[in-house]
C-alpha cells in the first residue's frame, strides 16, 4: 500500500512521505503470527494495511480474554508509543496480512508536529478509549444472551468465519454457552443452521437483546 494511500498520511507534503519512507518498512504475517508480545518494549509504529489483528490480554490462569479486533487501516497499539510504556496485551493475527512499520522515535521527531497528522492520531486514542468502554460494559453489565446478539449484529463477518471456540473467547463465555445461545436464536428465528455454518436471517431481531 502506498504511503498516501494511509489515511493517517493523506495530507502529508511529498517532502513528508519522502522522509517517512525512510524509517518505515511493509511487513507481511501470516495467520497465528505474534506482531506484538504483552510486556514488550515497543519501538515501532505498527499500521494494519491488510489482514485482522485479535489484541488480548492473558490472566493469571492463563486464559486469553479478547479485548478487540482491528481491520485495515488502523494504529494498533499506538498509546504504548506515547506513553513510552510496554505493550499491555498481545497482538496476534488472525488472517493473514500486513503491517506498515514506522521507527517511532523519528516519526515523532520529523513529523509529529504536522497539525493534520497529530488531529488523525488524536481520533485514534480516542477510538481506543471507546474500545476500552465497550470492554468495560461487556464484561460486567451484560450477559451472555446480550454479547453474542451484539457480536453477531456488529461483526457478521467474524461469526460467519470464526470457530465457535474462539467466538467464545473473544467474549469471553464457554464454548457451551455460546452453543444454547445460538439455539435460542435458531428458535425465535433470528438465525438458521447450514451445513457450512450459521445464516442470519433475521438481524434487527438481535437489537432487542442487548
Amino acid at each position: 500500500m502506498h504511503l498516501k494511500e494511509i489515511y493517517l498520511f493523506k495530507n502529508l507534503s511529498e517532502e513528508n512521505l519522502k522522509t517517512l519512507e525512510q524509517f518505515s518498512y511493509e511487513k507481511t504475517f501470516d495467520k497465528g503470527d505474534i506482531l506484538f508480545y504483552e510486556g514488550e518494549e515497543p519501538e515501532n509504529l505498527f499500521i494494519l494495511t491488510e489482514g485482522i489483528v485479535r489484541v488480548y490480554k492473558t490472566d493469571f490462569k492463563g486464559h486469553e480474554i479478547t479485548l478487540h479486533h482491528f481491520y485495515p487501516v488502523s494504529l494498533i497499539a499506538e498509546l504504548a508509543n506515547f506513553e513510552r510504556m510496554y505493550y499491555p496485551a498481545t497482538a496476534e493475527f488472525e488472517t493473514q496480512g500486513k503491517v506498515l512499520a514506522v521507527n517511532f522515535e523519528l516519526f515523532e521527531k520529523e513529523l509529529l508536529k504536522n497539525p493534520t497528522l497529530s488531529y488523525e492520531i488524536l481520533k485514534s486514542l480516542l477510538y481506543k478509549i471507546k474500545i476500552l468502554d465497550n470492554v468495560i460494559v461487556q464484561n460486567l453489565m451484560m450477559d451472555a444472551v446480550s454479547r453474542v446478539a451484539k457480536f453477531i449484529y456488529e461483526h457478521e463477518d467474524l461469526f460467519m468465519t470464526l470457530k465457535h471456540n474462539k467466538i467464545a473467547s473473544v467474549l469471553n463465555i464457554t464454548p457451551e454457552t455460546l452453543s444454547r445461545v445460538l439455539k435460542k436464536f435458531r428458535e425465535k428465528g433470528i438465525l438458521v443452521k447450514e451445513k457450512s455454518g450459521y445464516k442470519i436471517v433475521d438481524k434487527e431481531k438481535l437489537k432487542k437483546y442487548f
